[in-house]
């Protein structure tokens, strides 16, 4: 049974983060606060006005072309042009998941598009995204943490279902989004999430304008419990799971500290430590 009307101010939404950074769990959030059932939604079958914005079908069928025939550029000038398009389109709430670092095509056009109305950039500290990232991808942490400080990195995509996307290293992709003022945006620690998830929930609902009382933030939260989480994975597996590690593994903060040795944090520290302290992480080591 629906006990509430949630209010969704028409537009465009950006979910954006660097990968295993809270996305998911920000999209459980919202899927169980739409739904305000009495049972948690289904992890792989989330009733949410949502979409990817690197699916490579979504781009074909919006621009009616095989961007499998299009060179890189090409596809990233197309990407701009859709999501424009669709966010001009849209006279409903759509929330839209991406891992792009907010980059611009050589004439200054964002590959993103400049049509998005609000978007809520979810960041979490470097030293347990590379953790997370490792076990995720069934990396070593050194590969992780190498991947984590390449500023040409691109994600391909899941078995080219998806378009490349500039993540850039870890620092660059935190900033370009940051940095941007296209978009007006809502930044989520992924620890202050854990903290406190009714508090920072509601806030980044006040953010993007979305009324919800206070019982149905309550029943989202619960719903999304990672327990939760975790236990519909171990019973039907998870769509997004790419590795041999679950991907609702631990949800804590600061497991970097059990699996990284000093040079591993000293590494990452030293190649992401002013961004570190911009979002508020201390770091640990000198460089």
């Amino acid at each position: 049974m629906k006990r509430s009307v949630v209010k969704l101010p028409p537009g465009v939404v950006w979910l954006a983060s660097y990968p295993k950074s809270g996305n998911t769990w920000l999209r459980v959030l919202l899927a169980n606060l739409l739904a305000d059932g009495d049972g948690p939604q289904d992890i792989n079958a989330l009733d949410l006005p949502f979409r990817v914005a690197s699916h490579r079908r979504s781009l074909d069928d919006l621009s009616l072309l095989d961007s499998d025939l299009l060179r890189h550029d090409e596809v990233e000038r197309l990407r701009a042009l859709t999501h424009d398009a669709f966010a001009a389109e849209q006279a409903s709430a759509v929330f839209v998941k991406t891992h792009d670092a907010y980059t611009l095509l050589d004439d200054g056009t964002p590959i993103l598009g400049r049509r998005a109305r609000a978007a809520v950039h979810l960041v979490r500290d470097p030293r347990d995204v590379a953790v997370s990232y490792a076990f995720h991808c069934d990396f070593s942490f050194a590969r992780s943490i190498a991947v984590m400080g390449d500023p040409a990195n691109i994600l391909t995509g899941y078995r080219h279902a998806q378009t490349p996307q500039r993540l850039l290293d870890w620092s660059g992709h935190v900033n370009s989004w940051l940095d941007q003022v296209d978009v007006p945006i809502h930044v989520v620690r992924y620890e202050d999430l854990l903290a406190d998830t009714v508090g920072e929930f509601a806030r980044a609902l006040a953010f993007l304008g979305i009324e919800a009382d206070a019982g149905a933030v309550a029943r989202a939260v619960r719903h999304a419990s990672f327990a939760e989480l975790q236990a519909q994975e171990k019973d039907a597996d998870f769509v997004e799971r790419a590795g041999s590690a679950p991907f609702f593994r631990e949800g804590r903060s600061g497991a970097w500290r059990r699996h990284l040795t000093l040079d591993d944090v000293r590494s990452i520290e030293g190649a992401h430590g002013a961004t570190m302290e911009r979002l508020g992480y201390q770091r640990e080591t000198m460089s």
